[in-house]
Parts: structure tokens; C-alpha cells; sequence
């Protein structure tokens, strides 16, 4: 068993939609109605979520957005970049990882609303993040990106698209 399938049984993690695999391990009892939320949200939902997410070397996440804001934590293996569209267009590449001196994060905040995706960066066999949602996380909330309306939304980011679609 490699390191990465050593994480994956270890922590319990399924595979996600969007690739990688993830285990939810907390959802705030607390809830806010839709009433006290911005109108993108139609229903009531948990103060906040966490999961664990672990994506193996070779695999990616695919583009897909939230109606929340994202936060990434780093935990273990090898850092993770991260591909970011705006709604505007505008592309942002971030690392989440342990090495600050080298331009890494510990943590990476993903607006709502940007389009993203990630992949394992500088060869390692796997990287480990934790993944906290604010208002929490329900997957009426989750956009898998459709490549051919990506393309067309943003022709000047097609290899990218084409490479997490």
C-alpha cells in the first residue's frame, strides 16, 4: 500500500465527483435560514462545513465552482496547486503547501463564484488538504464545469479547460 492509499483508508476518505477523495468530518449544527442568507442561496444552511481532501498524483479536480466561499488548509505530502477563474476571466494559481519561502500558502481562500481546480505539483505521490465552506457545503451548491461552456465563456484559457474538464 502506497502512502496515498495508506491516507485514503486511514482517514476513511470516498472518491469526490470532481476527483479526489474526501471524507466530511464536520457540519455546524447551527443553521442560518435563507432569509439571513445573499439570495444565491434558495435554502437554509449549516454556519459551516470541513472535509478532508486528498487528491493522488496524476489525478486532478476538476474545474467546478461553489455558491460558498472555500477555504484550503494543508496538511501532508506534497503541496497542491490550484487553478482559479474569476467570473470576470481573470486566472490566479495558487500552492497550497508548507514551503512560504517559496511562494506557498498554508492555506488558499477560493471566492464563490470563481471556477477552480486543482492538481498534486512537484511530483509527489499525493497532497492532503482540508477543505472548510462557509455558509457550509451542499452539493445543490456544486458545478461541475461543462467543458464546451467553459470554452466559450473563456477561449483564452482553453488548455487549461481542456486539461481539468
Amino acid at each position: 500500500m502506497n502512502a496515498a492509499e495508506f491516507r485514503i483508508s486511514q482517514l476513511q476518505l470516498q472518491p469526490h465527483p470532481e476527483g479526489g477523495y474526501y471524507r466530511e468530518v464536520y457540519r455546524a449544527a447551527d443553521r442560518v435560514s435563507s432569509a439571513g442568507l445573499p439570495e444565491r442561496y434558495k435554502d437554509e444552511r449549516a454556519l459551516g462545513t470541513s472535509i478532508y481532501f486528498l487528491l493522488k498524483a496524476g489525478e486532478v479536480s476538476k474545474f467546478h465552482r461553489l455558491q460558498s466561499d472555500e477555504i484550503w488548509y494543508f496538511h501532508a505530502g506534497s503541496p497542491v496547486a490550484i487553478h482559479l477563474i474569476s467570473p470576470t476571466g481573470e486566472y490566479q494559481k495558487e500552492i497550497v503547501g508548507l514551503e512560504i519561502a517559496e511562494g506557498q500558502s498554508l492555506q488558499v481562500i477560493i471566492p464563490h463564484g470563481h471556477w477552480f481546480a486543482a492538481e498534486v505539483g512537484f511530483n509527489g505521490s499525493y497532497g492532503l488538504v482540508s477543505c472548510a465552506v462557509f455558509p457550509g457545503f451542499e452539493f445543490n451548491d456544486f458545478e461541475l464545469a461543462d467543458r464546451n461552456a467553459l470554452l466559450k465563456l473563456f477561449p483564452h484559457h482553453q488548455d487549461l479547460i481542456i486539461k481539468f474538464t
